[in-house]
């Protein structure tokens, strides 16, 4: 508990002092994000706050570094520092798509070189594609969350919270104190973000902060339960970030539009938007759903295997419903921008 509380106070107390250096370096650099028809702001934006983000992660997650096992830690923080880093040369000077899916699958063969990998089938084929599937995913699932004043910050944060309590339960103490890191750097960078957002963390904080994440579900570990079942944690946890994606996907496949090159007003929060919550209630209204997904992880972790797929199959249910109705009037009329 000394760890974590050490851990975190360092990791916010650097996230909130850069990030106000961030915002002020950003208009020098030529990183700024500019209002369109396709987003929500109206004036022009610094973000550049993933760079705090990730030095106050990597400066906490260094400070505990001899302790880990040194191949995997350094295959996490490489590989974390690369998508990032895609991520800033994106925010500034633009980068093709098949470029950062290209880098997101090497680091995420870092990753499984080193030992980080899903174990769910115990073949080696399936879960190595597993692997690389689910690092991808969630890479770009909190990057395209980041589409509203502190949603991606806030929902990231939950879920750091959410898996660094399990890694204490569990006594993956190290894993968690880099979850403590994720989610303390991310409530430190929310002091600027939330709405009206002076800063966004661009590309490179939400790049970063999903490979992260990505790389702690792999690793929790649940001994006194059995794979079988807890293979459905990180996977709810990580829950609306998961079905933002899908939806976005699917909506603009079926408008016959490229998922990975067309923006749009079609995520989630932008359909609440457009069914008449505010801004900020929408967002809030979205990290009460993260909240909740948490705790049903947080339940199946200890659930025999009947309890945790009641769970899993009434929250699959639950978001095949949501992606048919999202589809539907008022939230598909009023939201999508062609």
């Amino acid at each position: 508990m000394t760890a974590y509380l050490l851990v975190f106070a360092g990791a916010l107390v650097l996230s909130i002092a850069l990030t106000p250096l961030a915002r002020y370096l950003a208009p020098h650099l030529g990183i700024i994000d500019q209002p369109s028809a396709r987003k929500v702001h109206r004036t022009p934006v610094p973000r550049l706050g993933g760079v705090a983000i990730y030095l106050a992660v990597l400066a906490a997650a260094i400070a505990l570094g001899e302790r880990y096992n040194f191949a995997q830690f350094g295959s996490i923080i490489i590989g974390a520092t690369a998508v990032s880093f895609m991520g800033l040369v994106d925010d500034r000077w633009g980068l093709r798509p098949a470029v950062k899916l290209v880098g997101q699958v090497l680091a995420a063969l870092l990753l499984w070189a080193t030992g980080v990998r899903v174990g769910t089938f115990g073949q080696p084929v399936a879960d190595f594609l597993l692997t690389v599937f689910w690092v991808v995913y969630i890479t770009n699932a909190i990057n395209l969350l980041d589409n509203m004043d502190g949603l991606a910050g806030g929902v990231a944060a939950i879920a750091a919270a959410h898996f660094a309590l399990m890694c204490s339960f569990s006594g993956q103490y190290l894993v968690g104190a880099l979850a403590v890191a994720v989610l303390a750097a991310c409530l430190g960078f929310l002091f600027y973000n939330l709405n009206p957002a002076s800063i966004f963390m661009g590309d490179s904080g939400a790049l970063f902060l999903g490979f992260m994440l990505a790389a702690i579900g792999i690793k929790l570990r649940f001994p006194e339960n059995v794979t079988f079942v807890t293979w459905m944690v990180p996977v709810l946890v990580l829950g609306l970030p998961i079905f933002d994606t899908a939806l976005v996907t699917l909506s603009r496949l079926r408008r016959g539009k490229n998922p990975l090159t067309t923006p749009g007003k079609d995520h989630v929060s932008h359909r609440l938007v457009a069914a008449g919550l505010s801004q900020r209630e929408a967002v809030l209204t979205l990290y009460v759903v993260s909240f909740v997904l948490g705790l049903l992880a947080v339940f199946v972790t200890r659930a025999s295997v009947v309890e945790g797929y009641i769970v899993g199959g009434a929250a699959a249910l639950l978001g095949a419903w949501g992606l048919w109705r999202m589809e539907r009037p008022p939230f598909w009329s009023g939201a999508v921008h062609e």
